[in-house]
């Protein structure tokens, strides 16, 4: 539907991609387009002011990403629409229809399997459907696997004998005038030859639409009448006709109970999960109907435009219903999404009646959306493994990366160096290592920063950086095993590029190491945002295009050095959390320690105590007693007279 003709909405252009003057832009809503030199849209965007959204283009310095949009285009021109969600609605159709290289690009992780009814057809059958949605037929799901299906219509197609039949079985039934063993057993109503089995379009359409309630999550009315059908035939006695509705009774809970159950209540709401990074994002859907999961589906998303998390739950939302006919009352989400009222206002007009978009922060909302935030993690993972560990995919990006920074050969080893810290204390520096594209954990290493006071990620990058190559100098100049065992050693292997996570600053501390110590190993700087890579001698950062198997290997081995730095600053945190003025004494071990702490219950309680009492705990003589007092009471214990003799 083009919403801007229903809308009566007025398109203006901007001939040249001079500034546009903020007069000649309308303050009302609607979408813009930016176009490059050859006419194509490169960016479309909506606002609820045309003339405030347009003029922060120029109003301020921009993110790399949207300088790099800027760059490419020669021309504006915007499109007034009549309200809010009538803008929403036409930035949608302007990216499906020009798919602009700049705007975020959604795509499922995997192709999920519906269970569909052809509800289009004369005889309609229950089949499993994958791809783009088709016309007259109605979808339920989608499931996490074909086999899920399966097993739910194997116990369904006992409660509603609907046909499951390919359509080319179908008619060769029909020519045969003989319905197949499915209708013998009970498993389908024989719309085949239907002058045989006496059935009629209108019945069968009946079992339809009861079979499409059912898969809605409408289970009470089917249950109360099987079983009341049940009880009512063996009243009469019919005891045959009652033991077939007991299996189809039995059947259809065990339909039910194959949907997990995930609410105390019977409410309908969906569940938005989402993990993200500075170039992708996961999202994943539950959708809960009647207090079950009736479905899930998962999207891996391309952050090429600059988006923060409350646009890109926005841009989601936008994406995830403007083609669904289904909303449910409530939808949670991991953060409040951007133009939240705007969402509200147009999903419940869909709807016919409120939606709540929420972000829960307590209880069973709570709980449902960590589960659904995991899965999200979980499918993320799964991404990026998937593209780590195809052989021929990290072969053609180390290629990649060689030829983009102008190596002489591909980096099969890859050294990444990262610090962490908050504040001056617990400084922290990590080196992963990646060799063939692939981590490699054994060689990591970990440095507690020492010589440096204060909060100064140069001089840490250089103090973990010197030890380091140091280390490898010293190796390399040792006599070794023959047979190459030198190599076994902790540092010895020298890397074929050394990435430090930073800009000019840090790659001007990793080129000063080197050079101190002789080596002429290619080093780079890689910036938070990650599309800037720092080459030596160079003023300008690099621009990797995005989508490239070398950003790639880039971003992976940088969240990993990342990771592991901030693992090891925690848990440096922790420890220095749960020491005690215990640990600084002399003579108290573990098991001293545990003693006094189960006699006294606590450091408080042990600085009131004297030193008799302290000489009474297990393991404490005379001596330790006052030095352990004096340490409490921050004062040096004088020996006795016999002490003095005995020394």
């Amino acid at each position: 539907m083009q919403v801007w003709q229903t809308a009566r909405s007025t398109i203006e252009a901007v001939v040249s991609f001079a500034r546009p003057d903020t007069a000649s832009i309308p303050d009302a809503p609607g979408a813009y387009l930016f176009r490059d030199g050859d006419g194509r849209v490169v960016y479309a965007g909506k606002a609820i002011s045309l003339r405030k959204r347009l003029a922060s283009y120029w109003a301020r310095p921009q993110h790399p990403r949207t300088q790099a949009m800027l760059g490419s285009a020669r021309a504006v021109e915007w499109i007034v629409a009549s309200t809010e969600v009538d803008a929403l609605m036409l930035e949608y159709n302007l990216i499906k229809s020009h798919r602009p290289r700049f705007n975020v690009r959604y795509r499922d992780d995997k192709s999920y399997p519906y269970l569909a009814l052809t509800v289009g057809e004369r005889w309609p059958r229950a089949r499993v459907m994958r791809g783009p949605k088709r016309k007259g037929v109605r979808y339920f799901g989608p499931y996490g696997h074909a086999y899920a299906i399966r097993e739910t219509l194997d116990a369904l197609t006992r409660v509603f004998p609907v046909r499951t039949c390919s359509d080319a079985f179908f008619d060769q039934r029909a020519r045969a005038r003989r319905p197949c063993l499915y209708y013998d057993i009970g498993r389908c109503a024989g719309p085949c030859v239907p002058d045989a089995t006496g059935v009629t379009e209108e019945g069968y359409r009946d079992t339809v639409e009861a079979l499409s309630s059912f898969l809605a999550g409408d289970h009470r009315p089917i249950l109360t009448a099987l079983d009341g059908e049940m009880k009512e035939a063996a009243k009469l006695l019919e005891f045959e006709r009652a033991a077939r509705l007991r299996d189809r009774l039995t059947a259809a809970r065990k339909a039910i109970e194959s949907q997990e159950m995930v609410l105390a209540r019977a409410d309908d709401l969906d569940i938005v999960g989402m993990e993200e990074n500075d170039l992708e994002a996961a999202f994943q859907v539950f959708f809960v109907r009647r207090g079950r999961v009736m479905g899930r589906r998962g999207w891996v998303v391309d952050k090429v435009e600059e988006i923060d998390a409350p646009r890109l739950v926005a841009s989601f939302l936008r994406e995830l219903y403007m083609d669904r006919e289904e909303v449910p009352p409530r939808i949670l989400v991991p953060a409040w999404p951007g133009d939240r009222d705007v969402l509200e206002q147009w999903l419940g007009a869909v709807r016919g009646s409120r939606v709540r978009i929420s972000v829960p922060a307590r209880g069973e909302g709570r709980r449902l959306l960590q589960v659904v935030d995991q899965n999200a993690k979980d499918a993320f993972l799964r991404h990026k493994l998937k593209r780590a560990s195809d052989f021929g995919a990290r072969s053609r990006a180390l290629t990649e990366l060689g030829e983009v920074l102008g190596l002489p050969v591909a980096p099969l080893r890859i050294e990444c160096y990262d610090i962490s810290n908050l504040g001056p204390t617990d400084v922290v520096g990590s080196m992963v290592v990646f060799e063939d594209g692939l981590p490699k954990r054994s060689d990591y290493r970990r440095f507690e920063v020492r010589g440096v006071s204060g909060q100064d990620d140069f001089a840490s990058m250089e103090e973990v950086l010197r030890r380091r190559f140091a280390r490898l100098t010293v190796e390399e100049a040792a006599p070794g095993a023959p047979g190459g065992q030198k190599r076994g050693r902790r540092f010895a292997y020298p890397p074929s590029l050394v990435v430090v996570d930073g800009g000019r600053g840090q790659l001007a501390v990793a080129e000063r190491v080197l050079t101190d110590h002789r080596l002429t190993i290619p080093a780079i700087g890689l910036a938070k945002r990650l599309e800037e890579v720092y080459l030596p001698g160079q003023p300008e950062p690099l621009s990797i295009p995005r989508g490239s198997e070398a950003l790639f290997v880039l971003q992976h081995i940088r969240d990993e050095a990342h990771r592991f730095a901030v693992t090891y600053h925690r848990a440096k945190r922790a420890k220095r959390a749960l020491r005690s003025v215990l640990d600084d004494v002399p003579g108290v071990g573990a098991a001293r320690k545990k003693a006094l702490l189960k006699r006294f219950g606590s450091v408080a309680r042990l600085r009131t105590a004297s030193v008799e009492e302290l000489r009474a705990t297990p393991g404490v003589g005379p001596a330790l007693a006052r030095t352990l007092y004096g340490r409490l009471h921050a004062v040096v214990p004088v020996p006795d007279s016999s002490e003095r003799r005995a020394g």
